[in-house]
């Protein structure tokens, strides 16, 4: 079921490790303003990015398969039509908890396989402003 509640928001928000797919290395785009907000607040941020070497002073992964650490949730910073694709990716990993899609970014079919699996869900939501919101 899709994640609702403040109360799981804030759950959500006490995991420490973000795999950020479509991560950018580009200053000024949300793909790397949030990353970088969530960083500096003591999350571990692995930006996943086939298009860099480094992102946020650490080494890009070129796809989910490539992260060796564990991941708590998946960021996804990439159009709907790919959220699929990013959910696929995560369903073969074990470690991770919870996908979220950021502002705009909705894919209820994909999120129904991922709910299906045991994953908790968030789409269309900024991660940021959630933090900011309940943690702030």
């Amino acid at each position: 079921m899709p994640v609702e509640t403040d109360a799981e928001l804030r759950e959500i928000l006490g995991l420490e490790t973000i795999a950020v797919v479509g991560c950018s290395a580009t200053e000024g785009k949300a793909a790397h303003d949030i990353p970088a907000y969530m960083q500096r607040h003591g999350y571990e941020i692995v930006p996943v990015n086939p298009y860099a070497d480094e992102i946020l002073g650490r080494p890009a992964a070129d796809s989910l398969a490539d992260v060796d650490e564990a991941i708590d949730v998946v960021d996804v910073f990439r159009p709907s039509e790919e959220v699929a694709g990013i959910v696929d990716e995560t369903l073969e990993r074990d470690d991770v908890q919870v996908v979220w899609t950021q502002l705009g970014i909705v894919d209820d079919e994909a999120a129904a396989r991922a709910e299906e699996a045991g994953l908790r869900v968030v789409q269309d939501r900024c991660l940021k402003v959630e933090h900011q919101r309940l943690l702030g």
